[in-house]
């Protein structure tokens, strides 16, 4: 493709050298008044960032998943900032049995000449960016994310792997066992997997945990995010759980305009505003956000926010929010709501410092890799592997295997940052022209994206 028409000959080269370093000199992004500007070897390099965040927000946040959910009892009593580095406590299904992974609350890390595993917070993500760039597409089809599923997901019948108990262990559970349940046995497509009449899990956490992603795909253009994550969410999420992963889908996408040369955390809590917008008013997703901002402007500290949402969610079940009357498994520890509230605890409180954001998250409660995962993701990506990095003055591995969970890639499921980075990039590049309109210039490595009409709070 021909370099864009801002790139011209009438320009000395080293002016033009001079130009470029002021603009890309903050490392990501430039917006003039009618384009957004983005080297494309930092934006694999942001990739990058992306999956090795999330692998250790995902891994720190394991250590204490499902410790405290509230109630009564030692699960009732909630962690805070003082237990950070202190013994870890046994999971409600622990049996009195603190976390392999380490005996104290602490960051989780693979040296480099480590491995990092999949886990159900990065491997359906890990097969979606496999599809699009499989079938070279921007939109999944339903027979894309079924025939997807059932040859990368197994089902108990062929799963190799056991649980502690020596059962069958797919690391599926709840609405993403449901959806692939019925797409397997009963040849249906999303989105009917999610319908509450098929799917009786739909408000649960799963959606919000596989579809960030997309967001990568469309860098500051959210109703294009959006549009390729529709359907992956309603695979397995109706209403308020799709709204919540459409939520983070925005601020993903929102990620790509965050410049690191100026405080990240203002910039984020704006993004938040944004994205805010995007959820229906009356919907307890919305309801939980502004009462998580609202305590916040008012400087309560995160562990008194943390324990209002328990008692005013699933103790009053305020705003609609009826979980606890359905006497589901640990009260619905699993669902999308409360884990969402504890999510913008830790991004609000957590002010755009990776290493604060991702403690937060992982002492704040319930399904605590989760909403770490997702953080850790979103802010590796805005440092890229670099400043992930420099975060901890420390290299980590970027070996990746899929096949702790899934199965049916190459290479024995081992995989690299570095290569999923580039197909990332593949798909970008497909998005940049099909979807945005705009243009690469590959001589310079650049990205050109016609600004888009963002809804503001």
């Amino acid at each position: 493709m021909p370099p864009h028409s801002f790139i011209t000959t009438a320009l000395p080269r080293l002016i033009l050298s001079s130009i470029f370093y002021l603009l890309l000199s903050s490392c990501s992004t430039f917006q003039p008044q009618t384009e957004l500007v983005i080297s494309r070897s930092e934006y694999a390099n942001k990739l990058h960032g992306f999956w090795l965040g999330q692998c250790i927000a995902n891994w720190t946040g394991l250590v204490t998943e499902m410790d405290k959910i509230g109630g009564t009892g030692p699960h009732g009593e909630f962690y805070t900032r003082d237990d950070w580095g202190k013994s870890d406590q046994a999971s409600i299904w622990g049996e009195g049995i603190p976390s392999n992974l380490s005996t104290t609350i602490d960051f989780v890390f693979e040296n480099p000449e480590g491995i990092w595993g999949s886990d159900d917070d990065t491997d359906i993500e890990y097969i979606y960016q496999h599809l699009l760039a499989k079938h070279q597409t921007t939109r999944l089809t339903p027979q894309h994310i079924q025939q997807g599923w059932l040859a990368h997901i197994y089902d108990d019948s062929n799963t190799p792997f056991v649980n502690n108990e020596g059962k069958p262990e797919n690391f599926l559970w709840v609405s993403n066992q449901q959806a692939f349940d019925l797409m397997r046995n009963k040849n249906m497509l999303p989105p009917d997997t999610s319908a509450p009449e098929n799917n009786p899990h739909y408000a649960m956490i799963d959606a919000q945990l596989t579809t960030e992603i997309f967001g990568l795909y469309a860098p500051g253009a959210p109703n294009t995010a959006l549009a390729m994550a529709h359907l992956p969410i309603r695979t397995t999420a109706h209403k308020n759980a799709a709204w919540a992963a459409e939520f983070y889908v925005v601020m993903y996408s929102l990620a790509a305009t965050v410049n690191t040369q100026q405080p990240i955390g203002p910039q984020l809590r704006n993004n938040a505003d944004i994205a805010r917008t995007y959820l229906p008013d009356s919907s307890y997703t919305a309801k939980m956000y502004d009462y998580v901002k609202l305590r916040y402007q008012q400087g309560a500290k995160w562990e008194t926010v943390r324990d209002e949402l328990y008692q005013r969610y699933q103790v009053e079940q305020a705003d609609g929010y009826n979980i606890s009357s359905q006497n589901l498994y640990c009260n619905g520890c699993f669902a999308s709501g409360i884990n969402f509230a504890a999510s913008i605890v830790s991004l609000l409180y957590g002010d755009g410092d990776f290493k604060q954001t991702i403690k937060i998250a992982t002492l704040a409660g319930w399904d605590s890799d989760n909403p770490a995962a997702t953080w850790g993701g979103m802010l590796g990506f805005i440092l890229g592997k670099d400043g992930v990095e420099r975060a901890f003055n420390r290299t980590f591995s970027e070996v990746f295997n899929i096949h702790r969970t899934r199965g049916g890639f190459t290479n024995q499921g081992l995989d690299t940052f570095t290569r999923m980075a580039e197909e990332g990039i593949s798909i970008v590049d497909r998005v940049v022209v099909e979807e945005l309109h705009g243009k690469i210039d590959l001589t310079n490595n650049l990205y050109f994206i016609p600004r888009v009409n963002i809804q503001q709070p």
